[in-house]
């Protein structure tokens, strides 16, 4: 594809006439008519601010021709309402949403505004009520003006000496700069033109827009940019494409065929000259050609791909795929028609809204590239972080992202470079500052009512006052701090394995699985010896496989809860004990009925075996198993954000669905229980051959002591302290049944297996 490259000049008339140019010929200009049918634009990437954008697309859409702008489309987007007209970028309600989160994240809640011309009373108009829903107050709100005058330039200074006369003087440490893209240019002229030394203007966090895009003037070059040292931006989404980089370290002049551009800008980066340059005059030194651009500082040029870069490359791959698409669908129909070439409907701009709106990709970096209904690209932001270095060098670190599509507003607040006197302050000092008597933005007032703060606007005068009336709330997801003057956000807490208690329990359940399938092997190993043989295997091999699925169940609790670990919890831990409880039951039984069939004459010898044992096991099983299918078809547990439970903490839990099924299986668990304590209880005196009814006693009771105190301890605690104590309630219970049971045999096979022999048996049976 060919192309023409146009300078607006942030300029309204030059903006308009260059896009007339490119509509009608560039030898000629001759408005409505086209003079050169081969030179007719199919598509305009452009531009880089929203006047720019909108300039161009009010003439673009006369002819339909597609325009893909890589400038923030607007909050409100009325002025490209039926224009031909696709962003690259996000709308910018999204990017006012990350920043109101990421003021909230580090709880900045005295803040500094300025905004540039009518863009930025925007978003005053629709970020100030919400700063004030969330507790955030304004230390100060500047707008700077626009113009082209000799007179604005001259009111520019005053305005700018005024300004950076309030940031240095306010006791605000986060200033969100709301700008265009000459704004970070103009940020660093001013602290040039006022030649401040003060230490102060290292101590604030700017929070820059992702239209605001560093750009620097010739005479700027060699400034300091320890102002952006510590900047914090939000930038169109960037990525770098295979090869990007080493393309530019291998870049030369003399490579560069087709480029008619590129020697002036060489000079200019380079501060050379070429042999009849109109800048020989300017600068010294010729250019040789093989000068690297890795050499340049990084406010000269970057070598990494930048999010307006970015959003460029896709916009000319976007209309590659379509017109590829355009053409394809043409020669279909060119092949159905007999061959014929319909030439003049190959060239129709117009024509491209169909594919474009429809073109779907996945670039060389990796990114899908997609338009949605309104014609906007579906991606996200980066926040990244700026930090400079005294050889004039910079870098921008990616520290966060935010994705709307997907609700994700991720940050790494260790990755963050802080400006150079803003870590000796304390990055919550800032909210102290509301409290301040005189204040002419925002006085704070204290009162004793729990939950709620006093706020007192005084925007009239310096004096203080002490009529406040008013009582503000906090909302569910703030509480009020130890003075009760503002609203901090509440942290949000779950059981997770980093956290000291849920790691712990996790340990000590995959330690407690590791034993089971030891003792598992053992007896697997042993298997035919007379001390597995009795009580019924195949019941042993079922509890042991049920008790470290108990263990492991466990597992379940701990995280964040999500919708399929909450319906899993508590119905798998019901079935599972209920196997192991029946087990237990099944081989109490075993025990009673195998000494009365040794009595003579006695009918129970045809119920002595593994029928009943295993029906014995599943009907029990069963029945818990229907408990937990009605309780999963009727009221099935789900994910809960609990923000009351906690007075500073938001509670991330499963909501058990239904109170009354969680005790239900509780209750019948402790049925269970209870009846296999009393039978074995029963069966403690008969013969030691065949009896395990005493360990089967005293496991039952601790198993039944663990779970009476389960019931008060579980109800008198809140957030991940109630999940811990299930947890801890079936890790005890399981281990109990483990150790009870399993260990003394245990013992015998391993430490004394000259006792595991059916003569030693019966002889103790003789005793």
């Amino acid at each position: 594809m060919g192309y023409h490259i146009s300078n607006s000049y942030f300029n309204a008339i030059r903006i308009y006439h260059a896009t007339m140019e490119l509509l009608y010929t560039t030898s000629r200009f001759v408005p409505n008519y086209k003079c050169d049918s081969e030179d007719n634009p199919i598509a305009v990437i452009g531009g880089l601010e929203f006047e720019t954008s909108f300039y161009m697309a009010t003439l673009l859409s006369i002819y339909r021709i597609p325009q893909l702008a890589y400038s923030s489309a607007s909050v409100t987007n009325d002025k490209f309402s039926g224009l031909s007209i696709y962003h690259m970028v996000p709308n910018e309600a999204h990017q006012y949403k990350g920043i109101l989160d990421l003021i909230l994240h580090f709880r900045w809640t005295w803040i500094g505004i300025i905004v540039v011309d009518e863009h930025g009373e925007i978003f005053l108009q629709t970020m100030l009520p919400r700063f004030s829903d969330n507790g955030i107050c304004l230390a100060f709100k500047e707008v700077v003006l626009q113009g082209t005058t000799i007179d604005y330039y001259a009111d520019l200074v005053d305005d700018g000496m005024k300004i950076f006369d309030i940031v240095m003087k306010s006791k605000a440490d986060a200033i969100v700069f709301f700008g265009d893209a000459e704004s970070v240019s103009y940020l660093r002229w001013l602290v040039r033109l006022l030649n401040s030394e003060d230490p102060k203007i290292k101590s604030k966090v700017y929070i820059m827009t992702a239209q605001m895009e560093f750009s620097t003037n010739f005479y700027q070059r060699s400034w300091d940019l320890q102002v952006l040292h510590g900047m914090i931006s939000f930038t169109f989404h960037t990525n770098e494409p295979p090869g990007f980089h080493q393309f530019l370290h291998s870049r030369k002049l003399l490579q560069a065929k087709g480029d008619s551009f590129i020697k002036v800008f060489w000079e200019q980066a380079f501060l050379c000259h070429f042999l009849d340059s109109l800048l020989e005059k300017e600068f010294d030194e010729t250019c040789t050609g093989e000068e690297k651009l890795g050499s340049l500082p990084g406010d000269v040029f970057e070598m990494s791909m930048s999010g307006h870069s970015y959003s460029v490359y896709n916009a000319v791959y976007a209309v590659a795929y379509a017109l590829h698409a355009m053409y394809s669908t043409l020669y279909k129909h060119q092949r159905m028609l007999g061959g014929k070439t319909w030439k003049y409907l190959g060239h129709q701009s117009w024509q491209l809204h169909h594919y474009l709106r429809r073109v779907t990709f996945n670039n060389s970096a990796g990114d899908e590239v997609l338009f949605d209904a309104n014609g906007e690209i579906r991606t996200g932001y980066d926040i990244v972080n700026w930090v400079a270095f005294p050889n004039q060098s910079f870098v921008r670190v990616k520290v966060g992202r935010m994705d709307p599509h997907s609700q994700i507003f991720a940050i790494n607040d260790d990755a963050i470079t802080w400006p150079s006197w803003f870590n000796q302050q304390r990055l919550t000092d800032s909210t102290g500052h509301c409290t301040k008597l005189g204040r002419s933005y925002c006085n704070l007032w204290v009162l004793v009512y729990k939950q709620h703060f006093s706020i007192l606007m005084n925007c009239m005068a310096e004096m203080p006052t002490t009529d406040m009336n008013d009582c503000v709330t906090c909302g569910e997801d703030l509480y009020p701090n130890m003075g009760q003057y503002q609203c901090i956000p509440k942290c949000i807490t779950y059981l997770s394995y980093e956290d000291p208690l849920g790691g712990t329990l996790a340990i000590c359940a995959l330690f407690f699985s590791l034993v089971i399938i030891l003792v598992l092997g053992i007896y697997m190993k042993n298997h035919n010896t007379p001390i597995v043989k009795a009580n019924n295997r195949s019941i042993t091999y079922t509890l042991l496989i049920s008790l470290l699925f108990c263990f492991l169940s466990s597992l379940l609790f701990i995280g964040r809860p999500e919708r399929m670990t909450c319906i899993l919890q508590q119905t798998a831990f019901g079935i599972v004990f209920s196997v192991s409880v029946s087990c237990v039951l099944a081989k109490t039984i075993t025990v009673v009925l195998a000494f009365m069939a040794t009595i003579p004459g006695s009918r129970m010898r045809k119920w002595v075996g593994n029928k009943l044992s295993n029906c014995l096991v599943l009907s029990c099983s069963l029945i818990q198993t229907g408990i937990c299918t009605v309780w999963l078809a009727t009221c099935p547990p789900f994910p809960e954000i609990d923000k009351h439970s906690m007075s500073e903490e938001i509670i991330l839990k499963c909501n058990e669905g239904s109170a009354s099924f969680f005790y239900c299986v509780l209750c019948y668990l402790g049925f269970q229980a209870i009846v296999s304590f009393t039978v074995a209880f029963l069966a403690r005196h008969l013969p030691h051959t065949f009896n395990e009814a005493k360990l089967i006693t005293f496991s039952m009771l601790v198993f039944c002591s663990v779970w009476l105190s389960f019931v008060p301890t579980y109800l008198s605690t809140k957030g991940k302290y109630m999940v811990a104590v299930e947890i801890f309630s079936i890790l005890a219970s399981s281990a109990g049944l483990l150790v009870c049971i399993f260990f003394p045999k245990c013992y015998i096979i391993i430490v004394r297996p000259e006792l595991n022999h059916r003569e030693q048996l019966m002889n103790r049976k003789v005793k």
